[in-house]
């Protein structure tokens, strides 16, 4: 096996491994991509945040009695009269008004010049494009030219005030009489007496304590993600392997009849043999290889074999290695190491030797 390692890494090409560490006849080397290395984190995500839930406290209240004001002081009015008496008084009876005479406004001919529209200002456009225009619209383009508008004006005929018309008054006369007038000798008055105030006792209902609210805060909810972190980067290697490592070797496992469940004794094996390997080689592949003899039939034991492997390749898993450098085959009763096959007759040894869990670092 070993000259046929060395053989298949000059069929590589000597360039390719110029590069590299010389090799030692008898030794075994790996080339490969080692692929990167993860491990397995657990990483701690809030799925809830906290809260608070808030609780309202009714507000409190207690029932008082008040002495209150329901009528103010005031003041009562009373009237004394006033007293009469009598003198003569003198008028203008009747009064003959003053002759008026109109003369009437006399008015001159006239014009006033009115704007009828004020001066104003227009945008037009020109009806040719400039030359530099980037749109192939013509109508995006085009000069604008802001232009004036003149005022419009009219003239109208008017009449313009000569003389305003006026009045010429002839002065009128006058008749005179007298009358009686009943006068006030003393005024009347009034004299306010006083009225107290009036009070009622009332009973209203007073806050003691405003409504309020308590919080009470619900804690943040956690779960735990298992995630993958690169520990090591991969890359092209040239790597010295055991030789023993890249045949099968032996997994001394005890299998019960027909299960693949780890004891606790081949938990420990899988520790002293598989991890060790995967340790010392960092970045390689591993395959986990199950068989079993040929009793029974072929479908039950492949799959027999397959739960087997599996088995041992999840352990390594939960112990954090990283899934992809295992591979984990089930031959079931393909690969004898006898000629114990169907129609065979055999010892119960010899079937022994058949069934068996063999590992080996594979090339990636």
């Amino acid at each position: 096996m070993k000259k046929v390692l060395f053989f298949v890494a000059l069929a590589f090409g000597g360039s390719a491994f110029a590069q590299e560490p010389a090799q030692e006849v008898g030794k075994c080397y790996k080339r490969c991509v080692t692929p990167d290395v993860f491990q397995n984190q657990d990483v701690t995500v809030q799925t809830k945040p906290a809260y608070k839930i808030l609780k309202v406290v009714p507000a409190t209240y207690e029932t008082q009695t008040e002495r209150v004001l329901v009528k103010e002081a005031s003041k009562k009015l009373r009237v004394i009269p006033a007293v009469w008496g009598t003198k003569t008084v003198s008028y203008t009876k009747s009064v003959t008004g003053a002759s008026l005479k109109v003369i009437p406004a006399t008015f001159s001919n006239g014009s006033q010049t009115v704007e009828v529209k004020p001066e104003s200002a227009r945008w037009e456009m020109s009806s040719v494009p400039p030359s530099e225009c980037d749109s192939a619209d013509p109508n995006d383009c085009r000069y604008m030219c802001y232009k004036a508008i003149p005022a419009e004006y009219r003239t109208v005929a008017t009449k313009e005030l000569a003389s305003d018309a006026r009045v010429e008054s002839t002065p009128g006369g006058q008749t005179t009489g007298t009358y009686t007038v009943r006068i006030v000798t003393t005024p009347a008055k009034v004299e306010e007496v006083p009225v107290p105030e009036e009070y009622s006792t009332i009973k209203k209902t007073v806050l003691v304590k405003d409504a309020y609210t308590t919080d009470e805060t619900i804690p943040a909810v956690y779960t735990t993600v298992s995630k993958q972190v690169l520990v090591t980067k991969g890359g092209t290697s040239l790597k010295e392997v055991d030789c023993k490592l890249t045949t099968y070797n032996a997994l001394p496992i005890n299998w019960n009849s027909g299960s693949a469940t780890l004891t606790a004794a081949a938990k420990a094996i899988i520790d002293q043999h598989l991890m060790k390997a995967l340790n010392d080689n960092p970045g390689s592949k591993m395959e986990i290889a199950s068989h079993t003899d040929s009793k029974g039939a072929k479908a039950s034991n492949q799959a027999l074999s397959e739960r087997r492997a599996k088995a041992v390749a999840d352990y390594l898993i939960a112990k954090g290695v990283n899934p992809s450098r295992l591979v984990a085959n089930g031959y079931g009763e393909t690969r004898l190491k006898n000629k114990c096959r169907d129609g065979v007759s055999c010892t119960a040894a010899q079937h022994a030797v058949n069934r068996r869990t063999e590992f080996r670092i594979i090339n990636n």
